[in-house]
């Protein structure tokens, strides 16, 4: 294993993922997800921020809730190159570097972060916050490949979720400055972060591998854009990634704007739907795992309408308590459907291997090369929901003064992504032929 790569990965051998391959994985696994979480906490940086951006700042809450869009924005687009990076690079090569990339935006909002500072200089700032949203596609393709398909859905949902926890993390961070330092010192919120950085590059630098088997496959790229469930699950993700980071983003704003919150007092709310999001994301996938992720995802979606049709209620009649029941609970359905939606990914490419005829270790080879170029695209267009959600918040905020009319929009979109789940994997599921020569092999999509 000189240099940290690994020259022989197969998960799917039994003998194989027993002897040395479960211990392997799980160390890259646990190291991944820190700095998954560090890269969440500095692409939502900026959510905290805003929070200490007060009158002496001359930004407007439009002004604002543009700052955050900026870099969800960043983030979602640089998600693609984050995908391949891996495979170019190395997992382990290429998580110490975006580590470590990550002092570039926190070093930036030291010295942006103070009366006088121009809005454009802000939104440069901002933008570079977005570096930190890619790392969860690096992250997410490198573990898929680590892990075999029965444990998929479990080890993305804990890498996805661990990184997750990064935004309330940092919410948290945010709301201690502002308690006890005042609203007038975020230079605190960086200077916990800015050791955290160098600290998770350093863990992957010393205990992370390479996969020697991973390499970059243009064919399969090509492939999985022109394969049409490749955009049915990116679409599937806006409603539920898209959600969650939208939210994350937006939320201590809107309580300020629309419910008349102090910086204190949105602080002390905002982290927690966006934690209990995070936590619960691999419950979505391992019981998605168990049950298949398209009836998991179609029942979310359900879920996660009925809780819109709760804030818009409590949005017309101006009532914060249930407001912030609604919201609560749409956060944590956001993260549900974040590791159900995952996991039906590498299961969708294994069933169309084994529906093309291939034996099962070749639709599980299959499946992962697939999986892999896709997630990243699916990873990145989820994203892009979360940008969405943050400029219909500031069109709705602009033209009424209310969000009213963007939760009515977001129950629209939950609608629709009920509908194509049912309509593409629960009427009519991935066909998963297996030759009759082959021993069984049932894949849950």
């Amino acid at each position: 294993m000189a240099g940290r790569w690994i020259d022989r990965w197969e998960p799917e051998d039994d003998t194989f993922w027993r002897e040395t391959g479960r211990r392997v994985a799980r160390r890259n696994l646990f190291l991944s997800v820190f700095c998954e979480h560090v890269g969440f906490s500095i692409w939502s940086l900026w959510s905290v921020m805003v929070l200490f951006m007060g009158p002496a700042y001359g930004v407007d809450p439009a002004g604002k809730f543009f700052l955050i869009s900026v870099a969800t924005l960043v983030g979602a687009l640089v998600r693609i190159p984050y995908t391949f990076a891996v495979a170019r690079f190395g997992g382990r090569n290429w998580s110490v570097f975006s580590a470590l990339l990550l002092l570039v935006p926190a070093g930036a909002a030291w010295f942006a972060m103070e009366p006088g500072t121009s809005y454009g200089t802000f939104l440069l700032v901002a933008a570079l916050a977005g570096v930190g949203g890619g790392n969860f596609a690096s992250s997410m393709t490198n573990i898929n490949a680590f892990f075999p398909l029965r444990e998929k859905g479990w080890a993305l949902g804990l890498n996805a979720g661990g990184g997750n926890i990064g935004v309330p993390v940092v919410q948290l961070v945010g709301l201690l400055v502002i308690a006890t330092a005042g609203a007038t010192h975020p230079r605190v919120v960086l200077a916990v972060y800015l050791p955290l950085i160098a600290l998770a590059g350093l863990a992957a630098a010393l205990g992370m591998d390479n996969l020697a088997p991973v390499r970059n496959d243009t064919g399969a790229v090509g492939e999985a854009l022109r394969e049409g469930h490749t955009w049915i699950m990116a679409f599937l993700y806006i409603g539920t990634f898209g959600s969650f980071i939208g939210y994350s983003f937006a939320f201590g704003l809107v309580l300020q704007t629309q419910f008349g919150r102090t910086p204190l007092q949105a602080a002390s709310l905002t982290f927690i739907g966006p934690l209990l999001g995070s936590l619960i994301r691999p419950v979505g996938g391992r019981l998605a795992d168990r049950h298949g992720g398209a009836r998991i995802t179609l029942a979310n979606f359900a879920a996660m309408a009925a809780a819109t049709c709760v804030v818009l209620y409590a949005s017309a009649q101006k009532s914060l308590p249930v407001f912030l029941a609604g919201f609560i609970a749409l956060f944590a359905l956001g993260g549900l459907g974040n590791g159900s939606t995952f996991k039906m990914i590498p299961g969708i490419f294994q069933a169309k291997g084994l529906a093309r005829g291939l034996d099962p270790q070749a639709a599980a080879a299959y499946g992962r090369r697939l999986s892999g170029a896709a997630m990243g695209l699916v990873g990145a267009i989820g994203a892009l929901g979360g940008l969405a959600i943050n400029l219909v918040f500031r069109q709705s905020f602009q033209t009424t003064g209310t969000g009213t009319a963007a939760y009515a929009a977001f129950l629209a979109c939950y609608a629709a992504c009920f509908t194509v789940t049912w309509a593409v994997y629960i009427r009519r599921p991935v066909e998963a032929a297996v030759p009759a020569t082959a021993p069984p092999a049932p894949v849950k999509v």
